[in-house]
């Protein structure tokens, strides 16, 4: 009678743990959920910066590549360190004869590597490599947008747990294009923006909305969107990683200049 006495209360005790387990595993898995928005959205103050032109003296940087000429308005109060370690490297020379190394028909095209496979190799921990993700309401992944390219993430075992860990990013970049929405997607993604203008934004103007706030959003392209959509019109190889162009396609230069509505409109001419 003891045996079986011991035997049922093994049995009673393992449920509770069995249960308890679970009740923890959906309670993590919740919280994992809710770490995923790593920041607050207030609907109410988004200011959706890439929408306007710039200004005469803001910021810009002029890419050069094999395929032609990009020009991009940069955002350092939204953006502060990421731009200022792309500006370090731009004009130290860094970008120059770097390679497109990552093409994704239609949707995007990262560059900036001075392997054609992409690979960092001993550069990983590199103080340019290294910068802290910044995410903000004001950037959002609209065809033109230029991100800069996640490099690590360092995660607690709490954060294995709960979800997040600090990302960070470092020299490489990508050109966002877009991806086609039918009419059913459109209407969702209207559906899920508290904001209607930040729903109707990625419909007008394109882009890749589940890009949203997973990297640093650094610039927007003003002049040469053409010249995302040949680079996002490339013949690849999947090297295991990226979907590396077959052709050598090469930034040429990254020249960091402040805009000038005079000279853009001589540009367009």
């Amino acid at each position: 009678m003891k045996k079986f006495r011991g035997v049922f209360l093994f049995t009673i005790i393992a449920s509770f743990i069995l249960l308890g387990a679970t009740v923890v595993l959906l309670y993590f898995s919740a919280k994992r959920q809710q770490n995923d928005r790593y920041i607050t959205i207030d609907p109410e103050t988004i200011q959706l910066v890439q929408l306007e032109p710039p200004k005469d003296g803001d910021p810009i940087a002029i890419i050069d590549t094999t395929l032609g000429e990009l020009r991009i308005a940069l955002y350092p109060d939204q953006s502060p360190d990421a731009v200022n370690n792309f500006t370090e490297l731009a004009e130290s020379g860094w970008y120059d004869n770097t390679y497109i190394f990552d093409s994704m028909e239609g949707v995007y095209a990262s560059g900036g590597c001075k392997q054609k496979n992409g690979e960092l190799n001993e550069r990983i921990n590199d103080p340019h490599e290294t910068i802290e993700r910044e995410l903000s309401q004001d950037l959002w992944p609209f065809r033109g947008a230029v991100c800069m390219i996640n490099t690590k993430k360092d995660s607690s075992f709490k954060n294995k747990l709960l979800g997040g860990g600090q990302y960070y990013n470092g020299s490489c970049f990508m050109f966002v294009d877009e991806v086609e929405l039918d009419d059913d997607s459109k209407q969702e993604l209207l559906d899920a923006s508290e904001n209607k203008e930040l729903g109707q934004a990625f419909i007008e103007r394109g882009g890749v909305p589940n890009l949203s706030q997973q990297m640093t959003i650094i610039g927007q392209t003003y002049e040469g969107l053409d010249v995302i959509d040949a680079l996002t019109s490339l013949e690849t190889e999947n090297n295991g990683k990226y979907l590396v162009p077959k052709e050598d396609i090469m930034i040429k230069s990254v020249k960091i200049d402040t805009y000038s509505a005079e000279e853009s409109s001589n540009n367009k001419q």
